[in-house]
């Protein structure tokens, strides 16, 4: 059995981009899905594809930057088809510009949408998890989120941020077998991207356009892999492969250590057994 055959699949953002070619996979795969998103054309367009297919399903619609509105709605998915086995965070948004051009408000919906939206779901899934010992949550971060890039001075702390949380929860999960992935997408073809490039500074074209953007469904296929493999970064793609590896080449080790150092604290921890 793989990973997300008769699995329960939570989705934010899944109803345009990364996010639907993801639920389009795991449904091929025999998952169950649940699709939290704004409450828009293309989430009742997802309702529709989804009908469509005869799957079990759950359409919730929410926004991400409303705690009470994403407990809501997990609260409604685990009712209708168990709890979370894997949880992907697709919800984001990314406005480009100079950074002195650009309104603080733009700075402030982007850190709600990108991480507040990421951590606002993961604490409505993570709690089950562990006390099943079992699941897997991943979120999206991105190229961004490993070095900063010109004009993307709202977007690129967001995903930092993302990406930090994620290894920070890595290493508190790993002692309860919860998988915990971190994807970091180049340009990928989707509506979003086509919303930045209405905004992007020259600069940011002359360095984004030396990458051809990748395929959503090629981003899709590299999270499912991801999942199925427990890998903690998940890259499709050579040039953000590399970069990650020349951002941080003591990762491993890190976590190495890290794991050492937790399994010794929990050791200290635990009562002594009955003789």
């Amino acid at each position: 059995m793989g990973a997300f055959a008769d699995a329960h699949v939570v989705v934010t953002g899944g109803s345009s981009g990364i996010g639907l070619a993801f639920v389009r996979r795991v449904l091929d795969l025999g998952a169950r899905v649940s699709v939290i998103a704004l409450d828009d054309p293309d989430l009742t367009a997802t309702e529709a594809e989804l009908r469509d297919r005869g799957a079990p399903y759950v359409v919730a619609p929410a926004d991400v930057v409303d705690r009470k509105q994403v407990a809501a709605a997990v609260a409604h998915a685990t009712e209708a088809l168990g709890a979370c086995d894997v949880l992907l965070t697709s919800a984001g948004i990314a406005h480009p510009g100079y950074f002195e051009r650009l309104d603080d408000e733009i700075f402030r919906r982007t850190m709600e949408v990108d991480y507040f939206g990421t951590l606002h779901a993961l604490r409505e899934v993570v709690p089950s998890m562990m006390a099943r010992r079992a699941g897997s949550v991943v979120g999206i971060s991105s190229a961004a989120g490993l070095v900063g890039i010109f004009g993307y001075t709202p977007y690129a702390p967001a995903k930092f941020a993302v990406r930090g949380l994620l290894e920070a929860l890595r290493c508190e999960l790993a002692p309860y077998d919860v998988h915990v992935g971190c994807v970091c997408p180049p340009d990928t073809r989707t509506p979003q991207l086509d919303y930045e490039n209405r905004f992007k500074p020259a600069e940011t074209r002359a360095i984004s356009g030396q990458i051809k953007p990748i395929t959503a469904d090629r981003m899709a296929a590299g999270i499912v892999r991801g999942v199925e493999r427990r890998e903690f970064l998940i890259t499709t793609d050579w040039q953000t492969r590399l970069l990650a590896r020349t951002s941080g080449l003591l990762r491993g080790t890190y976590f190495a250590a890290f794991d050492r150092r937790v399994r010794a604290a929990r050791e200290g921890l635990r009562p002594p057994e009955a003789s």
